[in-house]
């Protein structure tokens, strides 16, 4: 029996049934595009979550990376933090940014993305998808403790000190690893999401906050105390190379697996 049920599923007729069926019914295709995105995420967090025990590690990282900035002479954060903290109209600013202008931005940018413009929908989908899985071996290799939970105290989580809101709160805690602080997926993603917004929206103040957005975020992960200049630096390869791969793969792989499956158009590019 088992035995059965796996030939039907590798043969290759069973397969074109499946693309035939996603793709002559919206409904479905909609419902399968939302679970496959929404099950690539909830993957990104837990694989995320599963290393957050290496303390010493984290913090010794985390002085290399000072050290490093100080020998490029752009240890800023501590002046910079020092600043926003006597002005809380900025604080409130720069924590709205940080939180509301990552997954929540993303998710709307992308829904608009989906249903008006699907080949950059589906370039920006798969940039964030490979980026999130090219940082997530860094998370594992290279943890990093972020500056608000240096024991130095020099530095304040803006976010959880003065707001409700937070990546960290318990309810969380099992897909969230604090030192994944290399790279800045924040910055990184911010600068695909505003690529999206102005290769796909007309209003010219839209257009112009795609602009802004990545520097924007790149301001409120160091003001907020979550990363190191580096890291947005680090975030913006990482989020490049993925671009780069979603291109390659809109080039080379969804072509192919058209062919494979016979379907005229795609499944999933």
């Amino acid at each position: 029996m088992t035995t059965r049920v796996l030939s039907a599923v590798t043969d290759r007729s069973f397969m074109r049934r499946i693309a035939a069926a996603v793709e002559s019914r919206r409904l479905y295709r909609d419902v399968f595009e939302i679970g496959l995105v929404a099950f690539a995420f909830l993957l990104y967090f837990i694989v995320r979550g599963l290393v957050v025990d290496r303390h010493d590690e984290a913090y010794a990282n985390a002085r290399d990376i000072i050290d490093l900035e100080r020998t490029l002479g752009i240890f800023w954060e501590p002046r910079l933090q020092e600043w926003v903290l006597g002005r809380q109209f900025f604080v409130s600013v720069f924590n709205f940014i940080y939180f509301w202008m990552d997954f929540p931005l993303i998710v709307a940018v992308g829904l608009w993305l989906y249903f008006t413009h699907r080949h950059e929908y589906t370039v920006a989908r798969d940039s964030l998808l490979l980026s999130g899985a090219i940082a997530l071996v860094i998370y594992n290799l290279y943890p990093v403790m972020p500056p608000r939970l240096l024991p130095t105290g020099e530095f304040v989580g803006t976010i959880e000190k003065y707001n409700d809101l937070s990546y960290q709160a318990q309810s969380m805690a099992a897909f969230v690893n604090p030192y994944a602080a290399v790279p800045s997926l924040h910055f990184g993603w911010a600068m695909v999401i505003g690529w999206a917004m102005v290769v796909t929206m007309r209003h010219p103040a839209l257009r112009a906050f795609g602009v802004a957005l990545p520097w924007l975020q790149m301001a409120a992960i160091v003001f907020t105390a979550n990363h190191y200049i580096v890291d947005a630096f680090v975030g913006l390869i990482v989020c490049l190379a993925g671009v780069l791969l979603a291109l390659a793969a809109q080039r080379w792989v969804y072509p192919w697996v058209r062919i494979r499956l016979g379907a005229s158009t795609p499944v999933i590019g």
